[in-house]
């Protein structure tokens, strides 16, 4: 449930007395009623003080996208050593062991001689790319930007969890300002029901006063059982984001100064978020290794040279046909492509638009990186000025409720009135009490948009 809606409770107490005060005056109280004042919700356990950078600690060692998006960035790694290899030589052992009818000849089939013999041998076969007219050269290049590519995406990812940390942890702190907000609330209008009882009892007030004292205690009531269910879930939340598996109920500590923006203009965040932000850099990184790769795609049309060369020997075989016991050759072999169904001509024409898609992802990425940062200023620089407007705010509702009560008890005021002042008041101090850390929200989430994490 929202600020808003928790507020919306104490709103009904405006008009809600005015309806219900002259029949609860003559009307017990209900079981519900009853059942609310015997028992009170109790504030949540706080065992464990957790201050914000240790809450990013955690949630940057436990949250399982941080392990996933660290181990994709290795295997991509290997993709690099894998496309290096085929620039490294090539060396094989062979073992061979042959029974045939002695210099029969081949009717049919792909062996690569057309005589069989009876012999044992062994040797080793060696092959090196000698050119490909920079094919290879290529995608090693693309496969070792995919690679950094892959590095940023695993920076962006852990700040995507300090900022969900960060948005978590002052949800949560927030909610437990709202919840100590409705617990005062609830002791003051105790006090102020106990007072209102007490001078009904001699005569001094109506039982109507009395009853707008009980309607505004249950609704003060109420906003406690929201605010804790709100707490409860706020701090699931953020066991969520930091990877526990159980419930777990800190005592959040809050920075003790109120941080400052992190440059003096909305352009100058801008242009700071366009250099640092890593999910722009991977961006452009993935575009730059299209470009690499759809050069290599097109250098499949160009012919591959080779080097080859095999030794072994074959110490059992026929005397008649091996003279000698070993065999070696070297050879150099052209590869030139001719026609496959134009199917290069498509791969490299594939991979050119492929290229161009990725860098209007980069070009659509940054606007809305631009649009992004100048909306969380916006928000960061109108929750700075709700900070001193809501002390100012919460110093006139103290002074309007002091007024007011003081009017109540000379008799000069209805109950109306005070239970009006009550609820502005209870409004300001959760405004108040919510302004400070929406504020350091809304400055994680600039911080976030401009890439400046810590």
């Amino acid at each position: 449930m929202s600020k808003h809606s928790l507020l919306g409770i104490l709103l009904c107490s405006i008009c809600a007395p005015v309806l219900l005060g002259q029949v609860q005056a003559t009307l017990p109280a209900s079981p519900m009623q009853t059942q609310a004042t015997a028992s009170s919700p109790a504030t949540p356990s706080a065992d464990e003080p957790l201050t914000r950078q240790q809450a990013e600690q955690i949630a940057l060692k436990n949250n399982p996208r941080i392990s996933v998006a660290a181990l994709i960035a290795l295997a991509q790694k290997q993709v690099v050593r894998e496309t290096r290899s085929y620039e490294l030589p090539s060396l094989y052992g062979n073992a061979t062991g042959v029974g045939a009818e002695e210099a029969s000849r081949l009717s049919s089939g792909a062996l690569s001689a057309s005589r069989l013999l009876n012999h044992v041998g062994a040797g080793v076969e060696l092959s090196q790319l000698i050119t490909d007219f920079g094919r290879t050269h290529n995608l090693v290049a693309s496969s070792s930007l995919q690679a950094k590519a892959a590095e940023q995406n695993a920076e962006a990812t852990r700040e995507d969890i300090v900022f969900a940390t960060d948005l978590a942890f002052y949800n949560a702190l927030e909610a437990q300002a709202t919840f100590q907000v409705a617990n005062s609330t609830v002791q003051e209008r105790q006090n102020v029901g106990d007072q209102v009882t007490a001078l009904t009892k001699s005569k001094l007030k109506s039982t109507l006063d009395q009853s707008f004292a009980e309607v505004n205690l249950s609704q003060a009531k109420l906003l406690v059982l929201d605010s804790q269910n709100q707490a409860d879930a706020a701090m699931a939340s953020l066991n969520d984001i930091l990877g526990m598996t159980t419930n777990h109920s800190y005592h959040l500590v809050d920075d003790p100064v109120v941080s400052a923006p992190i440059a003096d203009s909305v352009e100058a965040v801008i242009a700071l978020a366009l250099q640092q932000r890593p999910d722009l850099k991977a961006l452009r990184l993935t575009h730059d290794a299209d470009v690499r790769f759809s050069h290599a795609q097109h250098e499949q049309l160009l012919p591959m040279v080779s080097a080859q060369g095999v030794v072994g020997a074959a110490p059992v075989g026929s005397s008649t046909y091996f003279l000698q016991n070993w065999y070696g050759a070297a050879g150099v072999n052209v590869r030139i492509p001719i026609f496959n169904g134009f199917k290069f001509h498509a791969e490299a024409a594939e991979a050119d638009l492929r290229a161009k898609a990725s860098d209007e992802q980069s070009r659509q990425l940054t606007d809305r990186i631009v649009r992004d940062v100048r909306t969380a200023w916006l928000s960061t620089m109108t929750a700075q000025q709700r900070m001193s407007v809501t002390a100012e705010l919460l110093k006139e509702a103290n002074t309007a409720l002091d007024l007011a009560q003081t009017r109540y008890r000379l008799g000069l005021s209805s109950i109306v009135e005070f239970s009006q002042a009550q609820l502005q008041q209870t409004q300001a101090q959760i405004e108040d009490a919510n302004a400070r850390f929406e504020y350091e929200a809304d400055l994680s989430t600039l911080r976030f948009q401009s890439g400046s994490q810590p």
